[in-house]
């Protein structure tokens, strides 16, 4: 789909959504390791409805069934970045308190890195403990993009 962030792929299985990816070539790898079975287009276009509700400022939460790939540690971690509200930010060190490993930042991190889902489920609403912007997949300019967005101060 296109969006003001660039062409974004979304992957589902079933009915929901398991990865959104800006590069082409890294979703046709995750699309190729999927089971073959025609998902319901439903939820492509719910997904897809909801993201451009989101770049347009109409949307601040998503409501999409979604079925992200990882381990257990990870999963806890993508669950608690749906907690962080739209505008808001919460560093590496709140997540791993909030999923009871307060030392475990850089697992939390690597967890971030790792998100099939990003957008969705809001990695780039994760900051370092100083205020500063680190990591994100589709880069911390883009990052710094979305977060202005959210806190209002600018457009996509």
């Amino acid at each position: 789909m296109n969006s003001p962030i660039g062409d974004l792929y979304i992957l589902s299985e079933e009915e929901s959504i398991c990865g959104i990816s800006w590069d082409e070539s890294s979703f046709k790898k995750v699309a190729n390791k999927k089971p073959s079975s025609s998902p319901k287009k439903t939820v492509l276009l719910q997904a897809k409805m909801q993201l451009l509700e989101y770049f347009n400022g109409e949307r601040d939460v998503f409501d999409l069934a979604l079925s992200p790939k990882g381990t257990e540690f990870q999963n806890k971690v993508w669950k608690q970045l749906q907690k962080i509200p739209f505008g808001k930010t919460k560093s590496y060190g709140d997540i791993a308190s909030k999923i009871n490993n307060p030392k475990a930042m850089r697992a939390v991190g690597m967890a971030n890195r790792n998100n099939p889902i990003p957008i969705i489920i809001p990695c780039h609403r994760v900051i370092g403990s100083n205020g500063k912007l680190t990591g994100f997949a589709g880069g911390l300019d883009l990052k710094k993009r979305l977060l202005d967005f959210e806190a209002g101060l600018s457009h996509l």
